[in-house]
C-alpha cells in the first residue's frame, strides 16, 4: 500500500503540468491572449502611465514573448527548483533552493499566495460544514428506503429527492434570500457575508445579561426537544398525526403573523401546506429512527427561537454563534443537491445487497437483521458511495462558484469568477493547480478507502 501511494503521489506531477497546461492553452487562445495590452485596457490610465505598466508587466511575467516561452516561464517560478529571476525579467543561475512564487495578482495587485490564504479557509469550512450534511441524509434516507422498497417511504422519499435534485442552486439561493433574508418576509437570516461588522468586537462565546435569560432560552430549547421526541417515540399514529396537525397549526399561524402587515388568506394556506406536509411525513412515517431525529431536530428549533423570543435582557450572540448563523442557507444549497443524489445512490447500493447470497446466508444462520444490514449489507453497499465522494469535494469547490457569488461570501469560488473575468493570468493558473490537486487527493483517498472498506481489494 505504501508503495502504491507514493507511485500515486508521483504522478500527481506530470498530472498537475497536464492541467495546468490545458488552463494556459485556454487562455492564450481566448480573444485577446494574455498580453499586457489586454490587461490595461480598462485601466483608464494616460499613455505614458500605459507604457510603464506595459513595460513592467513585460519585464515581470515576459507577456511579449511567444505563448510557450510564457509558459515555460511560469512554470519555472512556480517550481521549487528551476532558474532565479533577476530584477530586469532574465533568468540567472540554476537553484535546487529558489522557492516556488506563485506570482502576483494583476488584478489585485497583491501575492497570489496571500489571496490563497484569505479565500481557501472560507471555502474549505463551507465544505468541512456540507459534506458531513450530505452522508448524514443521504444514508439515513438512502438505507430505510431500500429497506422499505416500494412502500410510502419509499416512493415519497424518492419523489422528494428527485424533486431536490432537480431544482437549480442558483433558484435556492435566490428564494432563500428572498424569503428568509427579506424584510418584506422573514427577516431571519444575513443577505450575504460570513459575519456582521460588529462581530469582530464580540466575545467568541454567545453572552446572556442574566441567568433568567439562560434558563428561558435553554428550558425552551430543551422543551421543545423532548415534546417533539415524545410525540416521535409515542406508538400510536393517530396521536402522532393530531400532534402534527396542531403543530402544523400553530407554527403557521406564528409565522404568518410574524410577517410585516400580517398575511393573507392565502399566504396561511400556501404557509399551512408547506409545513403541515413535512411534519405529517415525519409523524406518520413508520422509520422511528428518522422520525424522532426529525421531530426532535425541529422541536429544538422551534424552543430555541422561542426561547430567544421569551428573553428579556440583552443578548450578544458572539463571534462562533454569528459565523453560523450566516453560513446556515449557504449550506442548505450547497448540500440539498448533493444528499438527494446520494441518497437514491445508497438506495440501489443496498438494496442489491439486501438480496444477495451473503444476506441470506447471515440471516438463515440466525443473525439479527440490524446486524445483516449494518455489518454486512451496508459494508457492501460502501463501494459507490466511496466512488462518488471522490468527486464530491472539487463538485462542492465547483458548486461554491455559484452559492459565494449569490451570497456574496469571499472564498475560492468567487476568487476563481473573478480571476476569469480580470485575464488575471497567475491567479487563474494558482486557482486550476489547487483544483486539480484537491481532485487527485479525492481519488486517492478513494482508493484508500476501497481496502478499508473491502478486504478483497489490494494495490500491492
Amino acid at each position: 500500500m505504501l508503495s502504491y501511494i507514493l507511485r500515486r503521489l508521483l504522478l500527481m506531477i506530470p498530472t498537475l503540468l497536464g492541467i495546468s497546461l490545458v488552463v494556459f492553452i485556454t487562455m492564450a487562445a481566448a480573444p485577446g491572449g494574455i498580453s499586457s495590452q489586454a490587461l490595461i485596457d480598462d485601466f483608464g490610465l494616460n499613455p505614458q502611465e500605459k507604457a510603464a505598466l506595459q513595460e513592467y508587466y513585460n519585464r515581470r511575467y515576459g507577456l511579449d514573448q511567444p505563448a510557450p516561452m510564457q509558459y515555460l516561464r511560469w512554470l519555472n517560478n512556480v517550481s521549487p527548483i528551476g532558474f532565479e529571476l533577476r530584477e530586469d525579467g532574465s533568468f540567472g543561475d540554476f537553484s535546487f533552493t529558489k522557492g516556488a512564487d506563485l506570482g502576483d495578482s494583476f488584478r489585485y495587485g497583491r501575492k497570489v499566495t496571500d489571496l490563497l490564504a484569505e479565500r481557501l479557509p472560507i471555502t474549505l469550512l463551507l465544505n468541512v460544514l456540507t459534506i458531513p450534511v450530505i452522508y448524514l441524509v443521504a444514508i439515513v434516507v438512502g438505507v430505510q428506503a431500500a429497506r422499505d422498497r416500494g412502500g410510502s417511504f419509499d416512493v415519497t422519499s424518492s419523489v422528494v429527492m428527485l424533486a431536490l435534485w432537480s431544482v437549480p442552486t442558483m433558484l435556492v439561493g435566490v428564494l432563500l434570500i428572498g424569503f428568509f433574508a427579506n424584510d418584506q418576509y422573514w427577516h431571519w437570516f444575513p443577505t450575504s457575508g460570513l459575519s456582521d461588522r460588529q462581530a469582530l468586537d464580540m466575545p467568541f462565546l454567545p453572552h446572556w445579561s442574566s441567568f433568567g435569560d439562560v434558563l428561558r432560552f435553554f428550558g425552551a430549547a430543551l422543551g421543545g426537544l423532548w415534546l417533539a421526541t415524545l410525540v416521535g417515540r409515542w406508538p400510536s399514529k393517530t396521536v402522532r398525526t393530531l400532534a402534527a396537525v396542531l403543530a402544523a397549526v400553530a407554527l403557521t399561524v406564528w409565522m404568518v403573523s410574524a410577517l410585516p402587515g400580517g398575511g393573507a388568506a392565502w399566504v396561511y394556506l400556501v404557509a399551512g401546506v408547506a409545513i403541515g406536509l413535512p411534519l405529517l411525513g415525519l409523524a406518520r412515517t413508520d422509520y422511528r429512527a428518522f422520525r424522532i431525529g426529525g421531530l426532535g431536530l425541529l422541536g429544538l428549533v422551534v424552543g430555541g427561537a422561542a426561547g430567544a423570543v421569551w428573553m428579556e435582557g440583552d443578548f450578544v450572540r458572539g463571534f462562533l454563534l454569528d459565523r453560523l448563523w450566516h453560513l446556515i442557507l449557504p449550506v442548505i444549497c450547497l448540500s440539498y443537491g448533493g444528499f438527494a443524489f446520494l441518497a437514491r445512490l445508497t438506495r440501489s447500493a443496498v438494496l442489491e445487497n439486501l438480496q444477495s447470497d451473503f444476506a441470506r446466508t447471515a440471516r438463515a444462520k440466525g443473525v439479527p437483521e440490524q446486524e445483516v444490514l449494518w455489518k454486512h449489507v451496508f459494508r457492501n453497499s460502501l463501494l459507490p458511495l466511496i466512488t462518488v465522494s471522490a468527486g464530491l469535494l472539487p463538485g462542492l469547490l465547483g458548486g461554491s462558484i455559484i452559492v459565494e457569488s449569490i451570497f456574496s461570501i469571499d472564498g475560492m469560488g468567487k476568487l476563481a469568477v473573478e480571476a476569469v473575468t480580470g485575464r488575471d493570468r497567475e491567479l487563474v493558473l494558482s486557482i486550476a493547480l489547487i483544483g486539480g490537486f484537491l481532485t487527485l487527493v479525492g481519488y486517492l483517498l478513494a482508493d484508500i478507502l476501497y481496502a478499508i472498506a473491502d478486504p478483497r481489494v489490494s494495490y500491492d
